[in-house]
């Protein structure tokens, strides 16, 4: 069982479960383990979502030490295609050391052709942020093929932080 990390300041740390929303359940596995593992996290998937949520988010976003930030296929996933430039920005720009796990599918799933601009729109935005991650060079930001390659990671980083607050 994993021992829950505390940062310098004896904080618990938090993983931000963010990327792909609407009716997505990607995070309910990460979720139940992260649960049974005694791990943190802040789920911004939430039912009934007003403006006062963006705030929250934002503020996960600039603080949880470990933000998970997937772009799956079920969606076209324009919002956070963009959101996920946000997201490196926040780690580079933070003075304590966090870590950012991208995930992108290259492609939306087959079942979005209906709208085929936003299909090929999808698709050309995918090409693009794949493209300049894959140009980053930065330790402690991940890029990773698929969803249980992210939970591995993310355990990873969990289990071999040392002091994030530092």
């Amino acid at each position: 069982m994993l021992t829950l990390k505390r940062t310098s300041n004896n904080k618990i740390m938090v993983i931000g479960l963010f990327g792909t929303c609407g009716t997505s359940t990607w995070r309910i596995p990460f979720m139940t383990a992260y649960d049974a593992a005694g791990i943190s996290y802040f789920n911004p998937q939430v039912e009934n979502w007003s403006p006062e949520c963006a705030d929250i988010e934002a503020r996960h976003l600039a603080k949880d030490e470990i933000i998970l930030f997937p772009v799956t296929a079920e969606t076209y996933g324009l919002g956070s295609l963009a959101e996920s430039g946000f997201s490196i920005l926040q780690v580079l720009r933070s003075l304590k050391q966090r870590h950012l796990i991208i995930m992108i599918d290259p492609l939306p799933d087959e079942t979005l052709r209906a709208d085929e601009k936003l299909f090929k729109e999808s698709q050309r935005a995918r090409t693009l942020v794949l493209a300049h991650l894959s140009k980053l060079s930065i330790p402690n930001v991940s890029i990773v093929q698929s969803l249980d390659e992210m939970y591995e990671c993310s355990l990873w980083v969990v289990q071999n932080a040392k002091d994030l607050a530092a």
